[in-house]
């Protein structure tokens, strides 16, 4: 309550905290007067005001029902005009105590703003040409015990909207069309994958172990087995274990959990979609990931030229490809194919400023990871598939057949961020326990993200399991290109925030 408080600049804490004392007041006269509005149930409204706005011509002059709560009012001695907000946007009111009743209307003027009222009237337009409903009955659906942020700043602390994004919803109404584009791109997404013949699946949410990503789990416990387990950090290892049990097109969009840092780009919790496809390659994936994102944004806007971080992209089809190697090239000066030692890998990145972590080998795939991870990706701002990754940094990853340093792999870049992650997956079991081996020497030297050893995943593989395509976007950050957000919290309705003292 007291951060709701602190928006109003305009009032002192006890201006306050009287009107906290004479809206208790008023309800407590309400329910006195047998006109308690928490008893009623439900109001059959009819009708919104987008609708009303959009068809006046077929509206006016004729009754519709609509429910919402009260922004602004003029009150005045026998009629007054009031501005509502309902599911669709805004609308004016005009109630007249000739056509509402004296007593009702006695009582409306001692609604406040925020209150949440059902209408019925008749559609017209006022003499200076605002669409509005003239009531005819006017009922208290639900009473405002807090004040709404003072009109002309709104809500606009960041960390308090965040908090309190049912204020947010109610004071900025632009904040609500972001997350009418997360539902469209959803559904649009569940639409092209379902016309692929893919099925969707759910997979658990805790896990024994932690694979399928190299991050940091959330650690919890369950009572009655007494044993730790792991919020899941991905959905591949299980969504994988179906493609080897025959359900050749698979896909999950779950919330995925990581114990990591807070940024504009990341949160602890956030949704995925993972696919996996039989009999198919990481090209596939990139022609998935390119009319998934393309198609919802020439869906959704209409266009494929959109704004994100300051920057204008152009979502056409056609996105560029490019290997890791020649992307480190192209923007770090540094030509890997003519660099056939580890050493020497390790002295050109050490040559341009990039050092390798310390957990990390000193070979040729790290050197080149680190090169492109430091000087190239935040040079990517159209939308670019950078392939071809070291295996070192792709433990689930299939070998490139003409170069076994590289992987069939492949991360999306749109304006210097990271939308999907795909791979030709690795189906041999052999080589996945060694993979898995290598992770387990790289946690027991302190890097707490390597993958762990799941031997149920390894044990599937030796049933076989086809050449697979797999891939994962995040939701989050898809949303953020199609909404130009800067920040991972404006897409998501709830995101973690730090306790309060």
């Amino acid at each position: 309550m007291s951060e709701n408080i602190t928006q109003n600049t305009e009032n002192t804490a006890e201006q306050l905290n009287e009107i906290l004392k004479v809206r208790r007041e008023k309800l407590a006269n309400l329910k006195a007067s047998g006109q308690d509005p928490f008893v009623i149930t439900k109001f059959d409204f009819d009708n919104d005001s987008a609708n009303i706005k959009a068809n006046f011509e077929e509206f006016e002059g004729k009754t519709v029902k609509i429910a919402g709560r009260i922004l602004a009012r003029r009150i005045m001695g026998k009629a007054s005009f009031v501005g509502i907000s309902d599911c669709s946007g805004k609308i004016q009111l005009y109630v007249r105590r000739d056509d509402v009743g004296e007593d009702v209307y006695a009582g409306f003027k001692k609604w406040d703003i925020g209150d949440i009222i059902g209408v019925e009237g008749f559609v017209f337009k006022t003499q200076t040409g605002e669409i509005s409903v003239h009531a005819t009955a006017i009922t208290l659906l639900s009473k405002s015990l807090l004040p709404l942020p003072e009109k002309f700043h709104g809500l606009t602390n960041n960390d308090l909207r965040f908090r309190q994004r049912y204020v947010d919803l109610i004071m900025n109404p632009n904040v609500k069309r972001n997350f009418e584009i997360r539902s469209k791109f959803i559904k649009f997404m569940r639409n092209y994958l379902d016309n692929m013949n893919y099925i969707e699946v759910e997979t658990p949410v805790l896990n024994t172990i932690v694979g399928g990503a190299a991050a940091r789990p959330f650690v919890t416990h369950h009572n009655t087995l007494n044993i730790p387990m792991y919020m899941r950090i991905a959905t591949e290892l299980p969504l994988k274990r179906l493609i080897v049990g025959g359900m050749d097109r698979v896909y999950e969009i779950g919330r995925i959990f990581r114990n990591e840092g807070m940024d504009p780009k990341h949160n602890p919790e956030f949704t995925t979609v993972e696919l996996y496809q039989a009999y198919a390659d990481f090209n596939d994936m990139m022609d998935i990931a390119e009319g998934i994102i393309s198609g919802a944004a020439k869906e959704i806007h209409g266009t494929y030229e959109v704004e994100w971080l300051g920057e204008k992209i152009d979502l056409t089809p056609g996105w560029r490809r490019l290997t890791m190697v020649d992307a480190v090239k192209e923007y770090a000066g540094i030509d890997f194919n003519t660099i056939t030692s580890d050493a020497d890998a390790v002295a050109a990145a050490k040559a341009i400023g990039v050092e390798l972590a310390d957990t990390a080998d000193k070979t040729w795939g790290n050197a080149l990871y680190a090169c492109f991870d430091q000087r190239v990706e935040e040079k990517l701002i159209q939308p670019t598939f950078i392939t071809m990754y070291p295996v070192e940094v792709s433990p689930l990853t299939k070998a490139s057949p003409t170069d076994p340093r590289l992987t069939e792999r492949f991360e999306l870049f749109v304006c210097r961020s990271e939308l999907a992650n795909a791979y030709s997956e690795l189906n041999d079991p052999i080589v996945q326990r060694e993979r898995f081996e290598k992770q387990l020497e790289l946690r027991e030297r302190g890097d707490d993200e390597a993958e762990m050893l799941d031997e149920d995943f390894l044990t599937a593989m030796e049933y076989g399991m086809p050449p697979t395509g797999g891939m994962g976007i995040g939701i989050d950050r898809a949303v953020m290109l199609l909404t130009n957000s800067d920040s991972i919290r404006e897409v998501i309705l709830f995101p973690t925030m730090k306790p309060l003292d």
